[in-house]
């Protein structure tokens, strides 16, 4: 995705978070030559949009805290932290920790927070916009609301009550309240609903291409419908959410990946892991089942292409070149630093059979010499032994791997972030289905997928929320916010600890049902004079 700039000036108690309490509420740090008074034409509403773009992809690409990645999966079911952790990550499998004051808290609160001020200033645009008709000024605002929804299905997630805020803030403002929970998912059911009307079906925007000539992935309704799914999940209001989840799948617009395709096609590999070769990620790269991918380009041959230095690869990788032998190589997908270790439920029982989502193409479990400098070894196979096999060559997901021979250290991972796609649409069906008692249905939903993986078919009583949930950790591995779906549906504390707690490095500790909900930063709380910031119970 091109850079394209990002408005920001916004003086907003919310938007502490992320900063230090030395610091004013008063000052703006000026991110772009454009401010919320540019926000009245056409150009203005279309580099404010893409803005939002690249503020959500810069959340995702944090590398400020390089563990920030792992705090969204370490102290679940699915990972540990190893010997190389950052810092950040720490309070999110050590539970004790996890207090007021924590970082990843604040970073989360506050960057989304700005989204939904950035968001709401373009919205607030539109009543004074000059030479937008109609319908531009509806295709502005639904794409607007759909960001908004997406910060707060975020923040409602995360905090539960959170501050309602649908106008811009420009100023101090120092007496926010938490509203209920049922005002804030109000919110984003309109915002939603408005965007999946307003929305354009794929790809069908105008001129909106890259430098390639080819189609950008910018907002579709289908989006807008797998969210609201989502939340409709969230809610309980699982009647709507099968129905949302099977009009995306009944809309023919989405197709599994079932066969091989793109820049890899005639090599190793097999049609599911496909999906994640860099390359291979977008819809105009042949990806059938993408719905919504966040788009990077490599900055060596798109000037800003990429927004800060994303983790993902570093994180989720083997440190396998500290290993003497071992030289950096595509195939390995490039240089990792394994922050994170899949959990040994994850490796060893969750898939069964020859389940294609746990090939060597998708899971790397084995390792072979491949350092010419070290010739009496080439070929053979780097034996298990002592502390190797949690950081330098444990087994790791290939999801985000990609050797960029222009960054041979590493630094920065530049694939895409598939942000939906059409796996999880039926798996949101199937637990809508389970959570009405629709368990045939819910079987039939699963074996979709788990005939596209070669894995044996399921029925009906196999079927509930923990079948629902464990399918998903197949199917989404590494992909998935996995602390967020265990926090929605309330099974953080009982899955993690009966599937992860005995890590023999970083075991889970302290987890308890106070941590289905996030602490309110502190610093917000405190700066927040003229009204009181409730803070969520045992923090």
């Amino acid at each position: 995705m091109k850079k394209f700039s990002i408005i920001l000036g916004v003086a907003s108690a919310l938007l502490l978070g992320a900063s230090s309490c030395k610091k004013s509420f008063l000052d703006e740090k000026p991110y772009s030559s454009y401010s919320p008074l540019t926000v009245t034409d056409s150009l203005g509403f279309e580099a404010s949009l893409i803005g939002l773009y690249q503020y959500q992809t810069g959340t995702l690409t944090w590398s400020s805290d390089q563990g920030w990645p792992s705090v969204w999966q370490v102290g679940t079911d699915v990972a540990n932290a190893t010997a190389n952790q950052q810092g950040v990550e720490v309070p999110y499998y050590n539970y004790q920790q996890l207090t007021s004051t924590d970082r990843g808290s604040s970073i989360a609160w506050g960057r989304y927070y700005a989204l939904i001020n950035n968001s709401n200033i373009i919205l607030d645009g539109l009543t004074s916009a000059n030479g937008v008709g109609a319908v531009g000024k509806r295709l502005v605002e639904a794409e607007a609301k759909f960001f908004r929804a997406y910060a707060y299905n975020t923040l409602a997630t995360l905090y539960g009550r959170v501050p309602l805020i649908t106008k811009s803030i420009t100023g101090p403002k120092t007496d926010f309240t938490r509203n209920s929970l049922d005002e804030v998912n109000t919110q984003i059911v309109n915002d939603l609903t408005f965007a999946a009307s307003g929305l354009p079906d794929l790809n069908a925007v105008g001129n909106r291409v890259n430098a390639a000539g080819k189609p950008v992935s910018r907002a579709n309704k289908y989006m807008a419908m797998q969210l609201l799914a989502e939340v409709y999940l969230r809610m309980g209001k699982n009647d709507l959410a099968e129905q949302t989840a099977q009009s995306i799948i009944s809309s023919g617009k989405f197709n599994l990946i079932r066969s091989r395709y793109g820049v890899r096609a005639g090599g190793a590999g097999d049609y599911y892991s496909d999906m994640f070769v860099y390359g291979n990620q977008r819809r105009s790269q042949g990806n059938s089942e993408a719905i919504w991918v966040l788009e990077q380009e490599n900055p060596n041959s798109v000037i800003g292409g990429n927004v800060d230095a994303a983790q993902q690869r570093r994180v989720f990788g083997a440190a396998y070149y500290q290993i003497p032998g071992m030289a950096l190589a595509d195939s390995l997908g490039g240089r990792g630093i394994a922050r994170l270790r899949l959990s040994n439920w994850v490796l060893y029982g969750l898939y069964k059979g020859n389940d294609i989502r746990n090939s060597q193409y998708s899971i790397k479990r084995r390792y072979y010499y491949n350092d010419p400098a070290y010739p009496a070894l080439i070929g053979k196979q780097v034996p298990f032994t002592g502390a190797d096999t949690l950081f330098r060559i444990c087994p790791s997901t290939t999801k985000w791997g990609a050797f960029d021979p222009n960054d041979t250290f590493g630094y920065a991972m530049i694939k895409d972030f598939i942000m939906m796609r059409l796996g999880e649409t039926y798996l949101l069906l199937a637990e809508a289905q389970v959570k009405q008692g629709k368990l045939a249905d819910a079987a039939n939903s699963i074996n979709v997928l788990r005939t596209r993986a070669n894995a044996a078919q399921v029925s009906a009583s196999d079927m509930n929320l923990n079948f629902i949930l464990d399918e998903r950790a197949r199917e989404l591995v590494a992909e998935e916010n996995r602390r967020m779906t265990l926090m929605r549906t309330g099974t953080l504390v009982e899955r993690s600890l009966r599937l992860n707690s005995n890590d023999a490095q970083k075991p889970i500790t302290g987890l308890t049902a106070t941590n289905l909900l996030l602490p309110i930063p502190l610093t917000d709380i405190q700066i927040n004079k003229d009204a009181k910031l409730e803070q969520n119970p045992g923090y």
